[in-house]
């Protein structure tokens, strides 16, 4: 088979790495071409090279090229990759410290909640151009895969917007059967059968089977409780399975986030949090790691490429959906996940109009959703609050309506949960400001943004949050990396 996929975004180097060497497993797709495109050249080179690298050692015919011209990365593909972060770490550390200063502690915030909902201002008019330029240069019917956060939005702007044939793409399925496998004491994951249902990053594991036995809520909880990471890193999750009668994908920092309960006392965040790694709660612990992330790579580069050199190893393909998905559409083998598309009659008691995450099964004929699923109700509760914020962000985001904005982020359950009115019209303002080079769509509301903020009676703090740790040099990065090797 030939045929080409662009990756907007490709210097987003590990996630790249992965999704090129996963698509390669699949012994048709050899002669491929990837055309690689980002905003930075230095990032370009980087993973280019990588990919040169591995297709020399396994001495593949695969093609790889890369540009910074979006247009020419697109011009002929059938698949187009999206992993962008619009605005850098600069913009997201404008998502986590400027809603501090008003009280609202995040760990992600990148999905909704004040950070993800500004992130999605970022995106969605980039998202829209990507969408133009696939339908005018990309091959007839060429598919859009979206791994980008935040998820639904992006992707509900992609559909409804941009006019493209689009599925959202996310791994937090995968990872929450692992964590249910491993509490069952399942042999492999393949002994346990699911059925997950919801929105993204608030899916919900609304049908377990262990070898055939379906598993209630009890024995889900007690098998939990008894476990020794577990029971500690997940406190939140397992209080909501407890109350809901389901276990969330979501990681405990995500998905405390997302709800109105847990971090809006400061001194109630440590309760429900555990330190031991960033996802579990840290505040802004994802801009943490993705901070310490970029400065191990920039300094380790060498070593990144030395590794490339191994052979590509099929039995190491990892979980994310995309190769299976395009392995599904281009020969034919069945493939069942759960994805992000927009929600006709697929989950019968959310909104028509709302992007799901619902399972599926992808063959030669594109993307079968599996339809007529209904979610527990405190789930669809939980669910609907976050289409409706997500409804206004991306109505917002196309309007470049600034008051559109602010009502979004007021009806967010956690800054409703600890910001007042005053308070997040002030916020609003004062992040539209800062992010105001991203946010093209808001360019006549920032001077009377500015002029507002000049005049704020409203007061702020200066708060790192309840539970917030420094980036750790390179030098403390390769301590624990080496204390880590060391104790395997």
């Amino acid at each position: 088979m030939s045929f080409k996929i662009a990756i907007i975004g490709a210097g987003s180097v590990g996630f790249t790495k992965k999704l090129f060497t996963d698509i390669l497993c699949v012994p048709e797709f050899k002669d491929i071409e990837f055309a690689l495109t980002d905003i930075s050249e230095h990032n370009l080179q980087m993973i280019k090279a990588i990919l040169d690298k591995i297709v020399e050692a396994n001495k593949l015919p695969t093609k790889v090229t890369a540009t910074t011209d979006r247009r020419k990365a697109l011009e002929g593909a059938r698949y187009v990759i999206s992993c962008v972060r619009v605005g850098g770490l600069e913009a997201y550390a404008d998502d986590i410290r400027i809603p501090l200063k008003y009280g609202i502690d995040q760990c992600v915030g990148d999905t909704i909640c004040a950070g993800g909902i500004l992130y999605g201002q970022r995106n969605i008019p980039v998202i829209l151009d990507f969408c133009k330029d696939i339908r005018e240069v990309a091959a007839p019917g060429a598919k859009f895969l979206n791994y980008a956060n935040p998820m639904a939005m992006n992707t509900w702007a992609a559909i409804e917007y941009g006019k493209v044939d689009t599925v959202g793409l996310c791994h937090g399925v995968q990872h929450g059967a692992e964590q249910i496998a491993e509490v069952l004491g399942a042999k492999s994951l393949s002994d346990l059968d699911y059925i997950c249902s919801g929105i993204n990053h608030q899916t919900w594991f609304v049908d377990l089977r262990l070898n055939g036995r379906k598993i209630g809520k009890d024995e889900l909880v007690a098998a939990f409780e008894a476990h020794p990471v577990y029971s500690q890193q997940e406190k939140l999750r397992i209080d909501v399975l407890k109350r809901f009668g389901v276990y969330s994908t979501e990681s405990n920092g995500h998905l405390s986030e997302y709800l109105p309960w847990y971090r809006k006392r400061p001194e109630e965040i440590t309760k429900w949090i555990d330190m031991s790694d960033w996802i579990h709660g840290e505040t802004g612990g994802y801009l943490r790691h993705s901070t310490e992330t970029r400065n191990w790579f920039e300094t380790e580069f060498p070593q990144f490429l030395a590794s490339a050199e191994k052979p590509i190893d099929a039995a190491k393909r990892s979980n994310e959906h995309a190769s299976h998905i395009l392995e599904a559409l281009e020969t034919g083998r069945i493939y069942r996940g759960h994805f992000n598309v927009k929600n006709t009659g697929v989950i019968t008691n959310l909104p028509s109009d709302a992007i799901i995450e619902s399972p599926g099964f992808v063959d030669r004929f594109g993307i079968n959703m599996v339809s007529g699923i209904t979610i527990p109700e405190a789930c669809a509760a939980t669910c609907i609050s976050s289409i409706n914020v997500q409804r206004m962000s991306v109505h917002a985001a196309i309007s470049g309506d600034i008051d559109l904005l602010k009502l979004a982020v007021l009806h967010d359950p956690l800054v409703g949960a600890v910001s007042t009115p005053e308070e997040v019209w002030q916020m609003v303002d004062e992040m539209v400001v800062a992010q105001a080079r991203w946010l093209p769509q808001y360019a006549d509301a920032v001077p009377a943004a500015k002029e507002r903020l000049a005049n704020s009676k409203v007061k702020t703090r200066e708060w790192e949050g309840a539970a917030r740790r420094n980036v750790r040099s390179i030098e403390e990065l390769r301590v624990e990396k080496a204390a880590l090797k060391q104790a395997v």
